[in-house]
């Protein structure tokens, strides 16, 4: 800049020079030259204020780089969080907010993955683990939250039902059940039943968060009754906004009269219609719910690291084992 004007006020003088040489006429005696000027003191001082701005420019991009957030989860350590909020979703499912103690940290978990809850009930020898898949966004600080359904004689689903708040339960994790990686497969196929959606839905949201995951979703989701269907408003978001990629299929056992969707249990024909064909490339299909539904969908896993033989509707619809995988 200072470059710019210290050259526009040197053009006047230039001009003047040569108005005054045509004007004096043939014997007139010309003007002496004149001094050289001096431009050290320009020339430094256009210096020190490109320095300048290139300092202000780092220090503001230096101050606008989001820092890292700390991360709750190492996956070694156990870590009692603190109920904070109970909401009723059903008359059997809740969903519980559990704060962390410093406000600014994430879970951090990769998706896919679970928590490892723990508790020991009184009198008892060992303690209660089971595994809960958060419906809260990773990156979100401060808290993660639980849906849970209450089992009649599940110890840790009643156990959760039955703390107040500010009571603490103890967390361990991450369990990486599936990494996850944008446009990982052109097309991924979710078959739940009842709390199965959990891990379905932290997939589906992490794909839509990322504007570069182009990735089609096809959810087929199986509940007793209207009610039970959890997560449908924030399912129905995702739909409405990306109609082109996310598609959800809902099937009721004890649908009501104004029941427009599927009836009776997710079956052969259902599946047939809209899951994409095997020989399609890229596709994955991912199946979660009770012992029933797997049984019939997709055969049981044999351990949290050996997913068993394909069996069910899948195997006779003419998928391969490598096509499903079974949270």
């Amino acid at each position: 800049m200072f470059a710019r004007q210290s050259f526009r006020c040197a053009q006047p003088l230039k001009q003047s020079i040569r108005k005054y040489a045509a004007e004096a006429g043939p014997n007139a005696t010309p003007p002496p030259p004149p001094k050289k000027a001096n431009l050290t003191p320009i020339y430094v001082a256009v210096g020190l204020a490109g320095l300048g701005a290139g300092v202000y420019r780092y220090s503001n991009t230096a101050v606008a780089e989001p820092k890292e957030r700390p991360k709750v989860f190492n996956g070694e350590d156990w870590v009692d969080l603190k109920l904070a909020n109970i909401e009723i979703l059903s008359k059997n499912t809740k969903r519980f907010r559990f704060e962390f103690d410093d406000k600014e940290a994430v879970s951090g978990l990769p998706v896919a993955s679970a928590l490892l809850t723990r508790f020991k009930p009184e009198g008892a020898e060992k303690n209660v683990l089971r595994p809960y898949t958060p419906t809260s966004d990773e990156e979100t600080p401060g808290y993660l939250e639980l849906v849970v359904k209450a089992y009649p004689g599940g110890p840790m689903s009643e156990h959760i039902h039955s703390m107040n708040v500010d009571q603490r339960l103890a967390f361990k994790g991450p369990i990486v059940k599936y990494p996850w990686e944008a446009n990982k497969h052109n097309h991924i196929c979710l078959i739940a039943g009842g709390t199965g959606i959990t891990p379905m839905y932290q997939l589906t949201r992490e794909i839509f968060k990322n504007p570069e995951d182009k990735t089609k979703v096809t959810l087929v989701f199986g509940n007793v009754s209207e009610e039970d269907i959890l997560l449908k408003k924030e399912l129905q978001d995702l739909e409405n906004t990306y109609p082109q990629r996310f598609r959800c299929f809902y099937v009721l056992d004890n649908p009501p009269k104004e029941w427009t969707g599927g009836k009776g249990y997710i079956n052969k024909e259902l599946l047939k219609t809209v899951l994409p064909e095997p020989k399609e490339e890229n596709i994955k299909i991912f199946v979660c719910g009770p012992p029933p539904m797997y049984k019939a969908i997709s055969g049981p896993k044999v351990s949290p690291k050996d997913q068993g033989e394909l069996t069910g509707i899948l195997k006779e619809l003419g998928y391969s084992k490598e096509q499903v995988f079974k949270f």
